[in-house]
């Protein structure tokens, strides 16, 4: 389980003779799941004699200070946060409002019972190789049971969307004593600061197994309400011809539990993920709100026109609800707001704009994004439909399929031209990149011939004179 190095800092380190792994690194072992974060937490030491012990093997550095963690950066580079014991008592609203103490006497059952969970109040003996398990952690975590260590749990309600992420992230499902719990502390929400929230929602989109998980156990817990985009979709009617799994809240949930089994989300760096998930969770967003019944072919059928642009404001709105930087809602909202462009006739150029509309995003992110929303409608099978494959393939052919294709005449052109910088400058670059997107030309020399040539633009004729000079340029 311990790295050679961190095992060798232990042993030869007599001071350290009582420290013990704690939290996730143990959680994550019993699961045999890869693990790069150790927590060390030493007993009987203050936290002047710890920082002075380990600073013979690095360097230390005591940022963590108010919460009595020091973080050791070893000779090798690696980073292992050693922490005292400490005891921690609600005083305030906030996650400010702790008044903790340190105590290096405090027993390791009195340790183990501030954790939020049995799973993650574990800790490991590196002396003995031993589990230590006071609160049947090891008992849930065979039985993929998430339970509340103790009734401290109600003091922090960050814990609650903790319990979400870590539902998802290890297929646990509830306890009901910690579902009642949670929903007893849900006014409590107001408390947290956004970008807690937000780190909460990344680590669910991020590392989930089971996504649905996690919503469920918001939608159980009465936490739902805090995020009213996601809230709204349960018990919004689909046709069953088309989605014979439920409404739509049971449609995104499948949705979300297709995409984190592809390949290439699986493949993808930390945005990355953070972002084909939240899209894949917003996709729907405006189906409340555009459902109906309409007569088709002689039968009642239910409808959704036009949700997938309605969806773009209402995912902006959840994006700011859980505080996502702009880098992630830049991508997020197109992918929501294409995510049926497949559907449309497929060209060269509609190919383009749609690259174009999707920037920053991709084709082939969006590609993903579709494939999860045709992925989860079981009992439906799981195929590609032609209209994602011809997609794929035209996209490849045209080269977009990674990014927006860039405008080929830019104003170092026009000015080659003899053309003046001013309002007219932009009308012709627009008029030149919408041509582009067309297919009218692909490289500057056949640009300069489409300027030479076009005869909506009010150019005048010495300059097509020598647009079409340089357009014979090779």
């Amino acid at each position: 389980m311990l790295p050679a190095e961190l095992a060798a800092i232990l042993q030869q380190t007599p001071e350290l003779q009582r420290s013990y792994l704690v939290g996730g690194c143990v959680r994550d072992w019993l699961l045999e799941l890869p693990n790069k974060d150790y927590d060390i937490e030493v007993f009987g030491l203050s936290f002047e004699e710890l920082a002075a012990v380990l600073s013979r093997w690095g360097r230390t550095d005591s940022v963590g200070r108010s919460f009595g963690v020091i973080k050791l950066r070893s000779a090798s580079g690696h980073t292992y946060d050693f922490s005292i014991p400490r005891r921690d008592s609600k005083v305030a609203p906030g996650h400010k409002g702790f008044h903790v103490t340190f105590d290096p006497a405090i027993t390791l059952a009195e340790a183990a019972a501030r954790r939020d969970f049995t799973v993650n109040a574990l800790m490991f003996d590196p002396r003995r190789q031993e589990v230590l398990d006071f609160f049947g952690g090891r008992r849930d975590l065979q039985q993929r049971v998430l339970r509340h260590t103790s009734a401290a749990f109600a003091e922090d309600p960050l814990r609650v969307l903790r319990g979400m992420q870590f539902a998802a992230r290890f297929d646990l499902t509830p306890a009901p004593e910690t579902i009642e719990l949670c929903r007893g502390i849900c006014a409590s929400y107001g408390e947290l600061a956004g970008e807690r929230v937000r780190d909460e929602w990344f680590k669910w989109a991020e590392k989930s197994v089971v996504p649905s998980r996690g919503l469920r156990f918001l939608l159980e817990t009465g936490w739902m309400k805090h995020f009213p985009e996601v809230q709204a979709l349960v018990g919004t009617p689909q046709d069953p011809e088309w989605h014979p799994e439920g409404d739509v809240f049971v449609h995104t949930s499948h949705c979300l539990d297709a995409l984190v089994e592809l390949a290439e989300w699986q493949a993808a760096e930390v945005e990355t993920r953070v972002v084909l998930s939240l899209a894949v969770l917003a996709h729907d967003f405006a189906k409340p709100h555009t459902t109906r019944e309409a007569e088709r072919e002689g039968r009642t059928r239910i409808i959704s026109p036009g949700h997938e642009e309605a969806g773009g404001p209402l995912a902006e709105s959840f994006m700011d609800r859980i505080h996502a930087p702009l880098s992630v809602r830049q991508r997020v909202v197109p992918l929501v707001t294409n995510h049926l462009a497949h559907l449309q006739t497929l060209t060269d150029r509609s190919v383009r704009r749609l690259a174009r509309r999707l920037a920053p995003a991709t084709i082939d992110e969006l590609i993903v994004v579709i494939t999860a929303d045709q992925f989860g409608r079981p009992p439906k099978p799981r195929e590609l439909s032609e209209n994602i494959l011809e997609l794929r393939t035209r996209a490849a052919a045209l080269e977009v399929q990674a990014s927006a294709p860039q405008p080929v005449l830019m104003g170092r052109h026009l000015l080659q031209l003899g053309l003046t910088p001013g309002q007219e400058f932009g009308q012709i670059l627009e008029a030149a990149f919408d041509a582009q997107l067309e297919g009218r030309f692909a490289t500057v020399s056949e640009g300069f011939r489409w300027l030479a040539s076009e005869p909506s633009l009010a150019l005048p004729e010495a300059i097509r004179r020598k647009a079409a000079e340089l357009g014979d340029v090779p």
